[in-house]
């Protein structure tokens, strides 16, 4: 036997319907044992969110927990990260409060550079952090299933992605990738050299491509969308900034 969602990691639904599955997905998890609540936060990252504690936090709750997380971060003070207890908290079930869509860059993690544990946001992460339609449904997935309560789409500074958009760059598979970005490299506005090094330019590109991406996902994803507009969640922008470590929230 397997759980709904098991079933759907291995392909095998069978006959479960689809609004059973959102139902039962919604439920899984519920008989973890829960953590007493503590506002938007939890003490020295010891444990996951319990569903108690990610239901009971605003999107901008959640802001404010990643702009707290991101000051930690910049200032050394990180909590101390509890990875085992996590793991265990979290095992039977996955409350995370935020949906994040970043780049690959290995130097832009977003768990690391906010501050967060296992079980407490979804990263998705693609070169140039654009919206294929593959990560809109995980994305779906995130917000509509899971019931996370901010969508944030993450650029960053110095991003080869955005900086191979400009140049032209193909290459295999990761051509129809930068293609996604071009709209942002015609869309930037620019005093200057339009090219792939002037950091400058890369940077304003990257600001326009997070936006730009919002905007796909509101026209590509009637879900997202709604939920939105209903105030379920907030999709929201920001810039990370490799040099000095900040996240800048754009929307």
């Amino acid at each position: 036997m397997c759980t709904e969602l098991n079933c759907l990691h291995e392909g095998r639904l069978g006959s479960v319907s689809r609004r059973d599955w959102l139902r039962r997905t919604l439920a899984l998890g519920a008989s973890a044992a829960a953590v007493g609540l503590l506002g938007a936060g939890r003490s020295a990252g010891a444990v996951s969110f319990s569903r108690e504690q990610r239901d009971a936090m605003t999107p901008d709750d959640v802001i404010t927990m990643l702009r707290e997380g991101n000051q930690r971060f910049r200032s050394g003070a990180i909590r101390t990260q509890d990875f085992l207890e996590q793991k265990r908290a979290s095992a039977s079930g996955q409350y995370p409060a935020a949906m994040v869509l970043s780049c690959i860059d290995s130097r832009a993690p977003a768990e690391i550079i906010m501050d967060t544990g296992i079980g407490d946001i979804f990263n998705a992460r693609i070169a140039g952090n654009v919206a294929t339609p593959g990560l809109l449904g995980s994305m779906e997935f995130g917000c509509a299933v899971a019931g996370a309560k901010l969508l944030m789409v993450m650029g960053h500074t110095a991003c080869g992605a955005i900086a191979g958009s400009i140049q032209g760059v193909e290459l295999g598979n990761l051509t129809g990738v930068l293609e996604r970005i071009r709209p942002a490299v015609e869309a930037t506005p620019f005093q200057g050299e339009r090219i792939s090094t002037d950091r400058a330019f890369v940077n304003a590109v990257a600001h326009t491509n997070v936006l730009n991406t919002i905007e796909v996902i509101r026209q590509q994803s009637p879900i997202l969308a709604g939920l939105a507009d209903q105030g379920k969640i907030k999709i929201v922008g920001a810039m990370y900034n490799l040099e000095d470590g900040q996240v800048n929230f754009l929307t």
